[in-house]
């Protein structure tokens, strides 16, 4: 698995992503700068690591959305490619294009560092089939606006097509309003794009795929990647 880790002024995840990413492949991930024009020959995934790329000024992600790398990066996705935006990679997805509505400050207005419970819905996409559908995994989520909105006709689109992968949930997997840490719509942490080649979300699974760290309940989603791009091979 070739992998390709996105680097913005501000963003801080991006050491995190590839030590992930080189545990569960093996293979050192490319850092590619910003100011790039391609992605390295060979690329099979694309990452948008987590942080707050330029500072969060004007929308979250609005700046970085129009970087020159990320030209490529949609063609990268158009051709289908897979890319993964985490947390500010979400906020960056949603604002390119790539993915469609929009994360809002959380409901409360206050940053939310902690553990949260997600519920997988669905095992046959390259981002979950490390997983079980159903299962519930505990991963980290450190954000100030993850709460993720869209009208209406996007949200019943979302639905019927199963593009809703991660959902906020307690720890035996109950999906309510008392466990949406951050308001998001029908609870959302996580979609893909139609193709469903893009996944964004805004839990941390980067950060659990060691046992030192407490858990490595987001070692599946890089396990089913890496399962994913080998079959494809």
């Amino acid at each position: 698995m070739k992998s390709a880790v996105l680097v913005f002024p501000g963003i801080n995840r991006e050491r995190d992503m590839a030590r992930a990413l080189k545990l569960v492949s093996g293979n050192d991930a490319a850092m590619v700068w910003h100011a790039d024009t391609a992605l390295p020959k060979g690329t099979d995934l694309v990452v948008v690591p987590g942080g707050f790329s330029y500072g969060d000024y004007l929308r979250c992600g609005a700046i970085a959305a129009r970087a020159p790398v990320m030209d490529a990066v949609r063609k990268f996705a158009a051709d289908g490619g897979l890319v993964l935006g985490v947390c500010n990679g979400f906020q960056i997805l949603c604002e390119s294009g790539l993915l469609p509505g929009v994360l809002m400050r959380n409901a409360k207005l206050k940053f939310i560092c902690r553990d949260v419970h997600l519920r997988v819905e669905r095992a046959d996409s390259p981002f979950t089939r490390g997983y079980q559908a159903g299962q519930v995994i505990k991963v980290p989520v450190a954000h100030g606006e993850g709460n993720y909105e869209a009208d209406d006709e996007t949200l019943k689109r979302l639905e019927g097509d199963g593009r809703v992968l991660y959902r906020y949930c307690s720890a035996n997997g109950e999906v309510s309003e008392a466990h949406n840490i951050n308001g998001a719509a029908a609870s959302i942490a996580g979609i893909v794009s139609e193709r469903g080649n893009v996944l964004g979300m805004m839990p941390h699974p980067e950060n659990h795929v060691e046992e030192i760290m407490g858990s490595v309940d987001g070692r599946g989603l890089f396990a089913g990647l890496a399962e994913h791009l080998a079959k494809a091979a």
